[in-house]
Protein backbone atom coordinates (compact mmCIF):
# COMPACT_ATOMS: atom_id res chain seq x y z
CA UNK A 1 0.00 0.00 0.00
CA UNK A 2 2.96 2.30 -0.43
CA UNK A 3 3.55 4.76 -3.27
CA UNK A 4 2.28 8.18 -4.27
CA UNK A 5 -1.38 8.91 -3.61
CA UNK A 6 -3.35 11.86 -4.86
CA UNK A 7 -5.13 12.21 -1.52
CA UNK A 8 -4.84 10.57 1.88
CA UNK A 9 -8.38 10.66 3.28
CA UNK A 10 -8.54 10.51 7.06
CA UNK A 11 -11.62 8.78 8.53
CA UNK A 12 -11.95 8.83 12.31
CA UNK A 13 -14.00 6.43 14.41
CA UNK A 14 -16.90 8.85 14.74
CA UNK A 15 -17.01 9.74 11.03
CA UNK A 16 -18.52 6.58 9.59
CA UNK A 17 -20.86 8.13 7.02
CA UNK A 18 -20.52 7.25 3.36
CA UNK A 19 -21.75 10.69 2.28
CA UNK A 20 -19.10 12.49 4.32
CA UNK A 21 -17.37 15.47 2.72
CA UNK A 22 -14.19 13.39 2.99
CA UNK A 23 -15.36 11.38 -0.03
CA UNK A 24 -16.30 14.29 -2.27
CA UNK A 25 -14.72 13.72 -5.70
CA UNK A 26 -12.91 10.63 -4.49
CA UNK A 27 -10.95 8.72 -7.15
CA UNK A 28 -10.60 5.09 -6.00
CA UNK A 29 -7.57 4.40 -8.21
CA UNK A 30 -5.63 7.40 -6.88
CA UNK A 31 -6.85 8.10 -3.32
CA UNK A 32 -6.20 6.17 -0.12
CA UNK A 33 -8.48 6.11 2.93
CA UNK A 34 -6.62 5.99 6.23
CA UNK A 35 -8.19 4.64 9.43
CA UNK A 36 -6.47 3.77 12.67
CA UNK A 37 -7.33 2.10 15.96
CA UNK A 38 -5.00 3.59 18.56
CA UNK A 39 -4.54 2.51 22.16
CA UNK A 40 -4.37 6.10 23.37
CA UNK A 41 -8.06 6.58 22.63
CA UNK A 42 -8.90 3.65 24.91
CA UNK A 43 -6.59 4.67 27.73
CA UNK A 44 -6.58 8.48 27.98
CA UNK A 45 -9.53 7.84 30.27
CA UNK A 46 -10.38 4.38 31.67
CA UNK A 47 -12.64 3.54 28.74
CA UNK A 48 -15.20 0.79 29.28
CA UNK A 49 -15.08 -2.41 27.28
CA UNK A 50 -18.45 -1.71 25.65
CA UNK A 51 -17.40 1.74 24.41
CA UNK A 52 -14.12 0.42 22.98
CA UNK A 53 -15.99 -2.39 21.26
CA UNK A 54 -18.62 -0.10 19.70
CA UNK A 55 -15.97 2.10 18.12
CA UNK A 56 -13.64 -0.66 16.89
CA UNK A 57 -16.41 -2.90 15.57
CA UNK A 58 -18.08 -0.01 13.74
CA UNK A 59 -14.76 1.10 12.25
CA UNK A 60 -13.90 -2.39 10.99
CA UNK A 61 -17.32 -2.82 9.40
CA UNK A 62 -17.06 0.58 7.74
CA UNK A 63 -13.61 -0.19 6.35
CA UNK A 64 -14.97 -3.43 4.92
CA UNK A 65 -17.80 -1.51 3.23
CA UNK A 66 -15.35 0.99 1.72
CA UNK A 67 -13.24 -1.81 0.29
CA UNK A 68 -16.38 -3.39 -1.19
CA UNK A 69 -16.97 -0.06 -2.96
CA UNK A 70 -13.54 -0.30 -4.56
CA UNK A 71 -11.67 2.11 -2.30
CA UNK A 72 -8.14 1.46 -1.04
CA UNK A 73 -8.12 1.47 2.76
CA UNK A 74 -4.95 1.66 4.83
CA UNK A 75 -6.34 0.30 8.10
CA UNK A 76 -4.22 0.17 11.25
CA UNK A 77 -5.65 -2.38 13.67
CA UNK A 78 -5.06 -2.14 17.40
CA UNK A 79 -3.23 -5.46 17.44
CA UNK A 80 -0.87 -4.69 14.53
CA UNK A 81 2.59 -5.41 15.89
CA UNK A 82 4.06 -2.01 14.98
CA UNK A 83 1.03 0.13 15.88
CA UNK A 84 2.51 3.09 17.79
CA UNK A 85 -0.73 3.82 19.66
CA UNK A 86 -1.43 7.47 18.82
CA UNK A 87 -3.18 9.24 15.96
CA UNK A 88 -0.34 11.68 15.35
CA UNK A 89 2.46 9.13 14.98
CA UNK A 90 0.33 6.76 12.93
CA UNK A 91 -0.77 9.53 10.58
CA UNK A 92 2.79 10.76 10.07
CA UNK A 93 3.81 7.19 9.23
CA UNK A 94 0.91 6.86 6.76
CA UNK A 95 1.92 10.10 5.04
CA UNK A 96 5.40 8.67 4.71
CA UNK A 97 4.08 5.46 3.16
CA UNK A 98 1.72 7.05 0.66
CA UNK A 99 3.39 10.42 -0.05
CA UNK A 100 0.05 12.13 -0.80
CA UNK A 101 -0.30 15.47 -2.51
CA UNK A 102 -2.82 16.50 0.15
CA UNK A 103 -4.34 15.13 3.35
CA UNK A 104 -8.14 15.36 3.57
CA UNK A 105 -9.67 15.66 7.02
CA UNK A 106 -13.28 16.32 7.99
CA UNK A 107 -13.31 18.50 11.12
CA UNK A 108 -12.90 16.11 14.09
CA UNK A 109 -15.36 15.94 16.97
CA UNK A 110 -12.78 16.47 19.70
CA UNK A 111 -10.65 19.58 20.16
CA UNK A 112 -7.44 17.77 21.15
CA UNK A 113 -7.72 15.25 18.31
CA UNK A 114 -8.12 18.13 15.86
CA UNK A 115 -5.04 19.88 17.26
CA UNK A 116 -2.96 16.68 17.21
CA UNK A 117 -3.87 15.83 13.62
CA UNK A 118 -3.33 19.35 12.37
CA UNK A 119 0.11 19.42 14.00
CA UNK A 120 0.98 15.99 12.61
CA UNK A 121 0.15 17.00 9.04
CA UNK A 122 1.93 20.35 9.42
CA UNK A 123 5.09 18.57 10.55
CA UNK A 124 5.22 16.66 7.24
CA UNK A 125 4.85 19.71 5.01
CA UNK A 126 1.91 18.15 3.15
CA UNK A 127 -1.07 20.48 2.62
CA UNK A 128 -4.15 19.84 4.77
CA UNK A 129 -7.65 20.09 3.28
CA UNK A 130 -9.91 20.34 6.33
CA UNK A 131 -13.59 20.04 5.42
CA UNK A 132 -16.92 20.86 7.02
CA UNK A 133 -18.70 18.09 8.88
CA UNK A 134 -22.06 18.35 7.15
CA UNK A 135 -23.59 15.63 9.32
CA UNK A 136 -24.85 18.43 11.55
CA UNK A 137 -27.73 20.75 10.72
CA UNK A 138 -25.90 23.72 12.23
CA UNK A 139 -22.25 24.36 11.38
CA UNK A 140 -19.91 25.88 13.92
CA UNK A 141 -19.87 29.10 11.88
CA UNK A 142 -23.67 29.22 11.87
CA UNK A 143 -23.74 28.70 15.63
CA UNK A 144 -21.24 31.54 16.04
CA UNK A 145 -23.52 33.82 14.07
CA UNK A 146 -26.45 32.74 16.24
CA UNK A 147 -24.51 33.30 19.47
CA UNK A 148 -22.69 36.54 18.70
CA UNK A 149 -24.23 39.56 20.41
CA UNK A 150 -26.56 37.57 22.67
CA UNK A 151 -26.39 38.14 26.42
CA UNK A 152 -27.28 34.51 27.05
CA UNK A 153 -27.39 31.38 24.92
CA UNK A 154 -30.80 29.86 25.55
CA UNK A 155 -31.31 26.42 24.06
CA UNK A 156 -35.01 27.03 23.43
CA UNK A 157 -34.22 30.05 21.26
CA UNK A 158 -31.68 28.04 19.29
CA UNK A 159 -34.12 25.13 18.95
CA UNK A 160 -36.86 27.33 17.51
CA UNK A 161 -34.37 28.81 15.07
CA UNK A 162 -33.45 25.28 13.95
CA UNK A 163 -37.10 24.36 13.46
CA UNK A 164 -37.74 27.45 11.34
CA UNK A 165 -34.53 27.21 9.32
CA UNK A 166 -35.01 23.56 8.38
CA UNK A 167 -38.82 23.42 8.28
CA UNK A 168 -39.05 20.65 10.87
CA UNK A 169 -42.41 20.10 12.58
CA UNK A 170 -43.72 23.34 11.09
CA UNK A 171 -47.10 24.23 9.63
CA UNK A 172 -46.17 27.21 7.52
CA UNK A 173 -44.66 29.75 9.91
CA UNK A 174 -46.23 28.14 12.97
CA UNK A 175 -45.04 25.20 15.04
CA UNK A 176 -46.89 21.95 14.47
CA UNK A 177 -49.40 21.27 17.20
CA UNK A 178 -49.76 24.95 18.01
CA UNK A 179 -46.85 25.37 20.40
CA UNK A 180 -43.09 25.05 20.23
CA UNK A 181 -42.46 22.92 23.29
CA UNK A 182 -44.44 20.14 24.96
CA UNK A 183 -41.94 19.60 27.77
CA UNK A 184 -44.61 20.05 30.46
CA UNK A 185 -46.35 16.97 29.07
CA UNK A 186 -43.13 14.94 28.90
CA UNK A 187 -42.46 14.42 32.61
CA UNK A 188 -44.76 11.53 33.42
CA UNK A 189 -43.98 8.79 35.94
CA UNK A 190 -45.26 5.23 35.69
CA UNK A 191 -47.05 5.04 39.03
CA UNK A 192 -47.13 2.11 41.42
CA UNK A 193 -47.96 -0.47 38.76
CA UNK A 194 -44.93 0.37 36.67
CA UNK A 195 -44.57 0.63 32.88
CA UNK A 196 -46.26 -2.66 32.08
CA UNK A 197 -45.15 -4.47 28.94
CA UNK A 198 -42.70 -2.29 27.01
CA UNK A 199 -41.81 -3.38 23.45
CA UNK A 200 -38.32 -4.83 23.26
CA UNK A 201 -35.83 -2.80 21.22
CA UNK A 202 -34.07 -4.32 18.25
CA UNK A 203 -30.88 -6.04 19.38
CA UNK A 204 -27.94 -6.77 17.08
CA UNK A 205 -26.27 -10.14 17.51
CA UNK A 206 -22.49 -9.76 17.11
CA UNK A 207 -21.24 -11.07 13.76
CA UNK A 208 -17.77 -12.44 13.05
CA UNK A 209 -16.14 -9.00 12.84
CA UNK A 210 -17.70 -7.86 16.12
CA UNK A 211 -16.87 -11.15 17.84
CA UNK A 212 -13.23 -10.69 16.85
CA UNK A 213 -13.27 -7.20 18.37
CA UNK A 214 -14.88 -8.52 21.56
CA UNK A 215 -12.10 -11.13 21.86
CA UNK A 216 -9.45 -8.44 21.32
CA UNK A 217 -10.98 -6.14 23.94
CA UNK A 218 -11.41 -8.92 26.49
CA UNK A 219 -7.74 -9.81 26.11
CA UNK A 220 -6.07 -6.43 25.74
CA UNK A 221 -8.35 -4.38 28.02
CA UNK A 222 -9.25 -7.05 30.56
CA UNK A 223 -8.85 -4.64 33.48
CA UNK A 224 -11.16 -1.99 32.03
CA UNK A 225 -14.65 -1.52 33.50
CA UNK A 226 -17.83 -3.04 32.20
CA UNK A 227 -18.96 -6.26 30.59
CA UNK A 228 -19.38 -7.52 27.04
CA UNK A 229 -21.62 -10.46 27.93
CA UNK A 230 -24.72 -8.65 26.62
CA UNK A 231 -23.15 -6.59 23.84
CA UNK A 232 -25.77 -6.00 21.14
CA UNK A 233 -25.27 -2.44 19.86
CA UNK A 234 -25.67 -1.68 16.14
CA UNK A 235 -22.26 -1.15 14.54
CA UNK A 236 -23.34 -0.83 10.89
CA UNK A 237 -25.71 1.55 9.18
CA UNK A 238 -27.99 -1.34 8.18
CA UNK A 239 -28.35 -2.49 11.77
CA UNK A 240 -28.80 1.08 13.03
CA UNK A 241 -31.68 1.54 10.59
CA UNK A 242 -33.35 -1.57 12.01
CA UNK A 243 -33.06 -0.14 15.52
CA UNK A 244 -34.50 3.19 14.32
CA UNK A 245 -37.38 1.44 12.53
CA UNK A 246 -38.35 -0.53 15.63
CA UNK A 247 -38.23 2.59 17.80
CA UNK A 248 -40.45 4.58 15.44
CA UNK A 249 -42.93 1.71 15.06
CA UNK A 250 -43.16 0.50 18.64
CA UNK A 251 -41.73 2.84 21.29
CA UNK A 252 -41.82 6.43 20.04
CA UNK A 253 -45.51 6.52 20.98
CA UNK A 254 -44.54 6.40 24.67
CA UNK A 255 -41.35 8.43 24.50
CA UNK A 256 -42.84 11.87 25.09
CA UNK A 257 -44.88 11.14 28.19
CA UNK A 258 -42.40 8.81 29.85
CA UNK A 259 -39.00 9.98 28.61
CA UNK A 260 -37.99 11.08 32.14
CA UNK A 261 -39.32 8.04 34.00
CA UNK A 262 -37.16 5.29 35.50
CA UNK A 263 -37.96 1.75 36.60
CA UNK A 264 -35.72 -0.88 38.17
CA UNK A 265 -34.64 -3.74 35.86
CA UNK A 266 -36.00 -1.85 32.82
CA UNK A 267 -32.95 -0.25 31.17
CA UNK A 268 -34.50 0.61 27.80
CA UNK A 269 -38.11 1.68 28.40
CA UNK A 270 -39.25 4.00 25.57
CA UNK A 271 -35.86 5.37 24.52
CA UNK A 272 -34.55 5.04 20.97
CA UNK A 273 -31.05 3.61 21.64
CA UNK A 274 -29.67 5.26 18.51
CA UNK A 275 -27.49 7.94 20.13
CA UNK A 276 -24.31 5.90 19.62
CA UNK A 277 -25.21 5.27 15.97
CA UNK A 278 -25.91 8.98 15.49
CA UNK A 279 -22.62 9.98 17.10
CA UNK A 280 -20.68 7.47 14.99
CA UNK A 281 -22.61 8.99 12.06
CA UNK A 282 -24.10 5.70 10.93
CA UNK A 283 -27.39 7.62 10.97
CA UNK A 284 -28.10 11.17 9.82
CA UNK A 285 -30.12 13.44 12.14
CA UNK A 286 -32.17 14.66 9.17
CA UNK A 287 -33.45 11.20 8.35
CA UNK A 288 -34.21 10.53 12.02
CA UNK A 289 -36.33 13.64 12.57
CA UNK A 290 -37.99 13.20 9.17
CA UNK A 291 -39.10 9.71 10.18
CA UNK A 292 -40.42 11.03 13.49
CA UNK A 293 -42.40 13.78 11.77
CA UNK A 294 -43.88 11.34 9.26
CA UNK A 295 -45.03 9.12 12.13
CA UNK A 296 -46.78 12.07 13.79
CA UNK A 297 -48.42 13.35 10.61
CA UNK A 298 -49.67 9.82 9.94
CA UNK A 299 -51.36 9.83 13.34
CA UNK A 300 -49.17 7.04 14.72
CA UNK A 301 -47.71 9.01 17.64
CA UNK A 302 -48.85 12.04 19.66
CA UNK A 303 -47.31 15.45 19.08
CA UNK A 304 -45.64 15.51 22.51
CA UNK A 305 -43.72 12.34 21.58
CA UNK A 306 -42.64 13.67 18.18
CA UNK A 307 -41.72 17.14 19.45
CA UNK A 308 -39.94 15.80 22.52
CA UNK A 309 -37.75 13.57 20.41
CA UNK A 310 -37.07 16.18 17.74
CA UNK A 311 -36.00 18.59 20.50
CA UNK A 312 -33.38 16.12 21.68
CA UNK A 313 -31.92 15.65 18.18
CA UNK A 314 -31.95 19.10 16.59
CA UNK A 315 -32.12 21.10 19.82
CA UNK A 316 -29.93 19.77 22.60
CA UNK A 317 -27.56 17.71 20.45
CA UNK A 318 -26.67 20.56 18.10
CA UNK A 319 -26.75 23.19 20.84
CA UNK A 320 -24.14 21.43 22.99
CA UNK A 321 -21.90 20.99 19.95
CA UNK A 322 -22.08 24.72 19.34
CA UNK A 323 -21.22 25.42 22.97
CA UNK A 324 -18.28 23.00 22.81
CA UNK A 325 -16.59 24.52 19.76
CA UNK A 326 -17.33 28.08 20.86
CA UNK A 327 -15.63 27.64 24.24
CA UNK A 328 -12.90 25.01 23.94
CA UNK A 329 -10.29 24.41 25.23
CA UNK A 330 -10.99 26.62 28.27
CA UNK A 331 -14.43 25.10 28.82
CA UNK A 332 -12.92 21.80 29.93
CA UNK A 333 -11.34 23.50 32.95
CA UNK A 334 -14.58 25.00 34.29
CA UNK A 335 -15.19 24.63 38.03
CA UNK A 336 -17.45 27.51 39.03
CA UNK A 337 -18.62 25.80 42.25
CA UNK A 338 -15.04 25.11 43.42
CA UNK A 339 -15.72 21.38 43.66
CA UNK A 340 -12.68 19.35 44.74
CA UNK A 341 -13.92 15.98 46.03
CA UNK A 342 -12.60 12.76 44.44
CA UNK A 343 -14.96 10.52 42.50
CA UNK A 344 -16.02 7.62 44.79
CA UNK A 345 -14.53 4.32 43.65
CA UNK A 346 -17.98 2.71 43.63
CA UNK A 347 -18.86 4.75 40.51
CA UNK A 348 -16.76 2.09 38.74
CA UNK A 349 -18.44 -0.89 40.43
CA UNK A 350 -21.99 0.05 41.47
CA UNK A 351 -21.25 -1.12 45.03
CA UNK A 352 -23.45 1.40 46.80
CA UNK A 353 -26.33 1.11 49.24
CA UNK A 354 -28.41 3.67 47.30
CA UNK A 355 -30.77 1.71 45.08
CA UNK A 356 -31.09 4.35 42.34
CA UNK A 357 -27.32 4.76 41.99
CA UNK A 358 -26.73 1.01 42.16
CA UNK A 359 -29.29 0.46 39.39
CA UNK A 360 -27.97 3.24 37.13
CA UNK A 361 -24.30 2.35 37.53
CA UNK A 362 -24.79 -1.43 37.27
CA UNK A 363 -26.85 -0.92 34.13
CA UNK A 364 -24.16 1.39 32.76
CA UNK A 365 -21.46 -1.21 33.33
CA UNK A 366 -23.59 -4.00 31.85
CA UNK A 367 -24.68 -2.16 28.70
CA UNK A 368 -22.68 1.06 28.39
CA UNK A 369 -26.01 2.86 28.57
CA UNK A 370 -28.26 4.89 30.84
CA UNK A 371 -30.91 7.34 29.70
CA UNK A 372 -30.68 11.11 30.14
CA UNK A 373 -32.50 11.35 33.49
CA UNK A 374 -30.37 8.58 35.00
CA UNK A 375 -27.33 10.56 33.89
CA UNK A 376 -28.57 14.03 34.86
CA UNK A 377 -30.65 13.37 37.97
CA UNK A 378 -29.04 10.26 39.48
CA UNK A 379 -25.32 9.86 38.77
CA UNK A 380 -24.82 13.50 37.79
CA UNK A 381 -26.93 14.97 40.58
CA UNK A 382 -25.15 12.91 43.22
CA UNK A 383 -21.74 13.98 41.91
CA UNK A 384 -22.77 17.64 42.00
CA UNK A 385 -24.20 17.40 45.51
CA UNK A 386 -21.08 15.61 46.73
CA UNK A 387 -18.91 18.31 45.18
CA UNK A 388 -16.93 16.03 42.83
CA UNK A 389 -14.15 17.79 40.91
CA UNK A 390 -15.75 18.34 37.47
CA UNK A 391 -12.95 16.86 35.36
CA UNK A 392 -13.20 13.56 37.25
CA UNK A 393 -16.92 13.13 36.64
CA UNK A 394 -16.48 14.29 33.02
CA UNK A 395 -13.85 11.60 32.49
CA UNK A 396 -16.15 8.98 34.03
CA UNK A 397 -18.97 9.83 31.62
CA UNK A 398 -16.56 9.87 28.68
CA UNK A 399 -15.28 6.45 29.72
CA UNK A 400 -18.42 4.45 30.40
CA UNK A 401 -21.05 5.33 27.78
CA UNK A 402 -21.10 3.90 24.26
CA UNK A 403 -22.42 7.18 22.85
CA UNK A 404 -19.80 9.36 24.55
CA UNK A 405 -17.98 11.67 22.14
CA UNK A 406 -16.39 14.67 23.79
CA UNK A 407 -18.25 17.39 21.86
CA UNK A 408 -21.58 16.13 23.22
CA UNK A 409 -20.49 14.63 26.53
CA UNK A 410 -18.38 17.48 27.91
CA UNK A 411 -20.95 20.32 27.75
CA UNK A 412 -23.70 18.03 28.99
CA UNK A 413 -21.64 17.04 32.02
CA UNK A 414 -19.76 20.23 32.90
CA UNK A 415 -22.54 22.61 31.89
CA UNK A 416 -25.88 20.86 32.29
CA UNK A 417 -25.09 18.31 35.00
CA UNK A 418 -22.42 19.96 37.15
CA UNK A 419 -22.97 23.71 36.55
CA UNK A 420 -19.20 23.95 36.31
CA UNK A 421 -19.44 26.66 33.64
CA UNK A 422 -21.25 29.00 36.02
CA UNK A 423 -24.46 29.10 34.02
CA UNK A 424 -23.12 29.61 30.50
CA UNK A 425 -25.14 26.65 29.25
CA UNK A 426 -27.82 25.96 31.89
CA UNK A 427 -29.68 28.71 33.70
CA UNK A 428 -29.49 26.98 37.10
CA UNK A 429 -27.93 24.01 38.86
CA UNK A 430 -30.15 20.95 38.49
CA UNK A 431 -30.32 20.04 42.17
CA UNK A 432 -33.09 18.18 43.98
CA UNK A 433 -33.73 15.98 47.00
CA UNK A 434 -34.33 12.25 46.87
CA UNK A 435 -38.03 12.98 46.50
CA UNK A 436 -37.51 13.73 42.81
CA UNK A 437 -36.14 10.22 42.27
CA UNK A 438 -38.98 8.77 44.35
CA UNK A 439 -41.51 10.56 42.14
CA UNK A 440 -39.91 9.42 38.88
CA UNK A 441 -39.04 5.80 39.74
CA UNK A 442 -39.63 2.82 42.01
CA UNK A 443 -36.06 2.83 43.33
CA UNK A 444 -36.84 4.27 46.75
CA UNK A 445 -39.23 1.44 47.61
CA UNK A 446 -36.34 -1.04 47.67
CA UNK A 447 -33.84 1.33 49.30
CA UNK A 448 -33.05 1.52 53.02
CA UNK A 449 -32.91 5.31 52.83
CA UNK A 450 -36.00 7.53 53.00
CA UNK A 451 -36.14 10.33 50.42
CA UNK A 452 -38.27 12.59 52.66
CA UNK A 453 -35.70 12.66 55.48
CA UNK A 454 -32.57 14.82 55.61
CA UNK A 455 -31.33 13.62 59.02
CA UNK A 456 -31.24 10.29 60.81
CA UNK A 457 -29.73 6.90 60.03
CA UNK A 458 -32.28 6.25 57.29
CA UNK A 459 -32.15 9.75 55.75
CA UNK A 460 -31.53 9.74 52.01
CA UNK A 461 -28.01 10.97 51.19
CA UNK A 462 -29.45 12.87 48.21
CA UNK A 463 -31.70 14.82 50.56
CA UNK A 464 -28.98 15.50 53.14
CA UNK A 465 -26.57 16.60 50.45
CA UNK A 466 -29.19 18.79 48.77
CA UNK A 467 -29.61 20.91 51.88
CA UNK A 468 -25.86 20.91 52.43
CA UNK A 469 -25.38 22.11 48.83
CA UNK A 470 -27.77 25.02 49.38
CA UNK A 471 -26.05 25.93 52.65
CA UNK A 472 -22.57 25.80 51.13
CA UNK A 473 -23.65 27.97 48.20
CA UNK A 474 -26.17 30.13 50.02
CA UNK A 475 -24.45 33.41 49.28
CA UNK A 476 -23.79 32.47 45.65
CA UNK A 477 -27.45 31.72 44.86
CA UNK A 478 -29.31 33.96 47.33
CA UNK A 479 -30.37 36.34 44.56
CA UNK A 480 -30.36 33.93 41.64
CA UNK A 481 -33.70 34.26 39.79
CA UNK A 482 -34.26 30.49 39.64
CA UNK A 483 -32.54 29.43 42.87
CA UNK A 484 -33.45 32.15 45.37
CA UNK A 485 -36.65 30.42 46.52
CA UNK A 486 -34.78 27.18 47.23
CA UNK A 487 -32.13 29.07 49.16
CA UNK A 488 -34.75 30.96 51.19
CA UNK A 489 -36.14 27.63 52.36
CA UNK A 490 -32.94 27.24 54.37
CA UNK A 491 -34.23 29.94 56.73
CA UNK A 492 -36.80 27.46 58.07
CA UNK A 493 -34.04 25.10 59.23
CA UNK A 494 -32.70 25.82 62.76
CA UNK A 495 -28.98 26.48 63.05
CA UNK A 496 -28.32 23.34 65.10
CA UNK A 497 -30.00 21.23 62.41
CA UNK A 498 -27.93 22.89 59.70
CA UNK A 499 -24.84 21.88 61.65
CA UNK A 500 -26.09 18.29 61.81
CA UNK A 501 -26.72 18.35 58.05
CA UNK A 502 -23.17 19.57 57.42
CA UNK A 503 -21.75 16.86 59.70
CA UNK A 504 -23.75 14.10 58.02
CA UNK A 505 -22.80 15.40 54.57
CA UNK A 506 -19.14 15.25 55.61
CA UNK A 507 -19.62 11.63 56.71
CA UNK A 508 -21.19 10.81 53.33
CA UNK A 509 -18.17 12.33 51.58
CA UNK A 510 -15.82 10.27 53.74
CA UNK A 511 -17.62 7.13 52.58
CA UNK A 512 -19.10 6.34 56.00
CA UNK A 513 -22.64 6.49 54.59
CA UNK A 514 -23.85 5.19 51.25
CA UNK A 515 -21.29 2.53 50.42
CA UNK A 516 -22.63 -0.99 50.03
CA UNK A 517 -20.91 -2.03 53.24
CA UNK A 518 -21.74 1.09 55.27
Amino acid sequence: MSGEARRLIVVLGDQLNHNSAAFDNVVPQQDVVWMAEVAHEATKVWVSKSRITVFLAAMRHFASELRAEGLTVDYRAMDDADNSGTFATELIAAIGRHRPQVVVLVEPGEWQVREDLRSAVLSTGVPLDERLDRHFLCSTDEFTRFADGRKSLVMETFYRTQRRTHGILMDGDSPAGGTWNFDSENRGAFGAKGPGLVPTPALTAPDAITRAVIALVEERFAGHPGSLDRFAWPVTRADALVVLDRFIEERLVGFGRWQDAMWATEPWLYHSLISAALNLKLLDPREVVARVEVAWRAGLVPIEAAEGYVRQVIGWREYVRGIYWRTMPDYANGNSLDATEPLPDWYWTGDTALACLREAISQTLDYGYAHHIQRLMVTGLYAQLLGIEPRQIHEWYLAVYVDAVEWVELPNVLGMSQYADGGYMASKPYVATGKYIDRMSNHCGSCRFRPDKRLGDDACPFTTLYWDFLARHEERFAHHPRMALQVRNLARIPEHERTEIANRAAAIRRGEIGRADS
